[in-house]
């Protein structure tokens, strides 16, 4: 039985581990890995055709936890306890607390005059006809009470001498539920912002733009955040953010530069596609290999020639369940800008922007539909390894290729475009700090 801390409006952990609230997925799930001993039994719960429409959840089944995930930034936004009877709980360790006593040590499920003794007054609460719950809440922490044995609602009668228990919440109403989260109202509440505890020596992108001119992309813009360190660690205890602009052309000096070491260095053993260019270009034998700069946390990989060791591709990452790679990648919230012709009108143009939550329908809608057919990604590494989660398909439109789930979403986005030639000067990059 897990013994964790209950911190309001901030998180539900002990000294070896601790679920914050803002906390990346990709980090939760890592924690989870680590304590697979400990923690057992999680379940990944989403929609697979509406993945934006409904909270990704990890689901800690013996423990009776979930973890729910804002859909679109896939960051923690409220931590559920449902079943207090698999977990030990404590709040302010520090204060001998009847909650502390009770709950902790004999799982007991804390009645309201014991949540008043440790947590203090609040508000009145809310009774859910529907739900036959009655909700307590605090700021960044609620209590939902099983009331389905009375037939009658609890009535509030003003008594300060008797605090909570004025209520009249009849007596042997079990705690059914416990929710953590920012803010005073947990049907408005929303991820916070990353803590500072979560940046971990990374950098992060707040958002990615896509540079280009009427032909096509030309690089990245990328906004990213970072936790400022000085001499001796932690300088100041803040997010610093910046800007940093990468091209297709540029060196590796010019990315390392730019965006620091990447994570991983992957070397191509073969090119798969090779087979899809004209066909002198099959016949040719490569000498070395081209290698990506993996930045997992950015959600980009850049692809390098192996001859010239010059950017020559950039894929950005979606990240949605039930893709092949989820979770290898943190999500790139990336921005695309178009300039579409209208129709009946040369000369008129309209502009449009192409983002991480963009449909293929909607993407054809704007862009036109391809002239050829997809190719269709498989995504098994050998004859044994199947993927569970079916083929994908990989359109090309504008120098860039769209990898399409069968459920209509972009998994990811390549961008390929000429290289500049050794005349033409780097574009200046730009960089900010807050």
């Amino acid at each position: 039985m897990l013994d964790l801390e209950v911190v309001p409006e901030r998180s539900l952990g002990n000294e070896q581990w601790e679920f914050a609230l803002g906390m990346p997925l990709a980090q939760a799930i890592s924690i989870l890995q680590k304590h697979c001993r400990i923690i057992k039994n999680v379940q990944v719960l989403y929609s697979e055709q509406t993945p934006l429409s409904h909270d990704l959840i990890l689901n800690l089944t013996q423990d009776g936890i979930k973890l729910l995930f804002d859909a679109t930034s896939q960051r923690l936004k409220v931590i559920e306890v449902y079943d207090l009877s698999k977990v030990k709980l404590k709040y302010c360790p520090f204060q001998l607390s009847v909650f502390f006593f009770l709950w902790c040590f004999f799982a007991i499920a804390p009645t309201i005059e014991q949540i008043d003794q440790s947590f203090g007054a609040t508000h009145p609460g809310v009774y859910n006809a529907a739900e036959q719950l009655f909700h307590l809440n605090f700021r960044g922490l609620s209590f939902s009470f099983q009331l389905d044995s009375w037939n009658e609602a609890p009535k509030y009668e003003p008594n300060f001498a008797m605090g909570l228990a004025s209520l009249q919440i009849p007596h042997g109403a079990m705690v059914k539920r416990m929710h953590i989260y920012t803010g005073n109202n947990l049907q408005e509440t929303r991820a916070p912002a990353m803590p500072l505890a979560c940046f971990l020596g990374n950098i992060f992108a707040e958002c990615v733009d896509v540079l280009r001119d009427l032909a096509g992309p030309l690089g990245l813009k990328l906004r990213l955040l970072t936790a400022g360190c000085g001499p001796g660690g932690m300088a100041d205890g803040k997010v610093r953010s910046l800007e940093r602009s990468i091209y297709f052309g540029d060196s590796c000096q010019d990315v390392l530069g730019a965006l620091g070491s990447p994570h991983k260095v992957f070397y191509k053993s073969e090119d798969k596609m090779k087979i899809h260019s004209p066909s002198p270009h099959k016949q040719v034998p490569s000498k070395c290999n081209d290698y990506y700069f993996n930045y997992f946390t950015l959600g980009v990989d850049i692809l390098f020639d192996s001859t010239t060791h010059l950017v020559k591709k950039f894929v950005l990452h979606t990240n949605y369940p039930g893709h092949y790679n989820f979770n290898i990648y943190h999500r790139c919230d990336f921005k695309i800008p178009l300039v579409i012709k209208k129709d009946g009108a040369d000369s008129q143009t309209e502009d449009c922007i192409l983002t991480t939550n963009s449909k293929w329908d909607q993407i054809q809608e704007m862009l036109g539909h391809p002239m050829e057919k997809p190719v269709v990604l498989h995504r098994s590494s050998s004859a044994n390894n199947t993927n569970p989660f079916g083929s994908t398909f990989c359109f090309g439109l504008q120098r860039m290729i769209f990898e399409v789930m069968q459920n209509n979403h972009i998994a990811s986005v390549t961008l390929y475009g000429a290289p500049r030639t050794a005349s033409q000067a780097r574009p200046e990059s730009s960089s900010s700090s807050h």
